[in-house]
């Protein structure tokens, strides 16, 4: 089992968000721990070879507020995953 753990500036972000926005970005989270490279994620220029950057978007109709985009980085040496950015639409 992958860990996922948010970096400083995504609980920032969290923070703020909405319930119902909070509760989708923490299923991603949750969701990275059993597979940190899922089909839907767009691969991001990485500058460490030693991982991977991911990008996953959450449409307005999976969090009932706006759409958001979690950027990750996911290191497969560490089986683990750090949520970076977090990235709320209008």
């Amino acid at each position: 089992m992958t860990q996922a753990f948010y970096s400083d500036a995504a609980e920032k972000i969290l923070s703020d968000l909405s319930t119902s926005e909070r509760t989708a970005v923490m299923s991603v989270r949750a969701s990275l721990e059993d597979d940190p490279t899922p089909d839907h994620a767009r691969g991001l220029p990485d500058a460490d070879p030693r991982s991977e950057s991911y990008a996953i978007d959450l449409l307005p109709e999976q969090t009932g507020g706006r759409g958001i985009t979690v950027v990750y980085r996911y290191s497969q040496a560490l089986d683990a995953a750090l949520i970076l950015w977090l990235i709320a639409g209008p």
